[in-house]
């Protein structure tokens, strides 16, 4: 128990820096948003919403990626860790997540009706674990295939 407890108060303080250095981004840019700070998947999970923010998503996420991969290095390099964190700005990721899922769900039924595996198209890490996940619990069994950023999911029969 105790450990569980230091993960989530180390995931927690994560979460805190990570929120410091998005503030201070967001200041330097002069940009309005609400940063809400949690916990999800053993990891710490940062929102940004409000104001005008989708530039700092970019086209496709690429520039949500870069903010992401920048806040990870601020919490690294206060705390000495590696951090796993997630960031989503202006529900980006939530809406990726959801398209992703259902896509998923898709591709499962109609690999389970023909019985012949199904290759997606090119996805980041982060979208391939959505659809690797969703395939998981409906009990099919999936592969990454591939190297970046030519990588893919091949979704298999039973």
């Amino acid at each position: 128990m105790s450990e569980e407890k230091s993960t989530v108060a180390r995931l927690e303080e994560e979460g805190d820096i990570a929120a410091d250095y998005l503030e201070g981004l967001l200041d330097i840019a002069d940009l309005d948003g609400d940063i809400e700070i949690g916990v999800e998947n053993d990891r710490a999970s940062l929102v940004i919403e409000g104001g005008e923010l989708a530039h700092l998503v970019g086209r496709d996420g690429e520039v949500l990626d870069a903010i992401q991969e920048l806040t990870r290095l601020a919490v690294q390099t206060s705390t000495g860790e590696r951090s796993r964190l997630m960031l989503d700005i202006d529900g980006f990721r939530a809406d990726k997540k959801s398209s992703l899922t259902k896509l998923a769900e898709e591709t499962a039924e109609e690999v389970k009706a023909s019985g012949k595996p199904i290759k997606l198209t090119p996805m980041n890490a982060f979208e391939r674990k959505i659809v690797h996940d969703t395939i998981q619990k409906i009990g099919l069994t999936s592969e990454s295939e591939g190297e970046d950023p030519d990588r893919c999911v091949v979704v298999m029969p039973a």
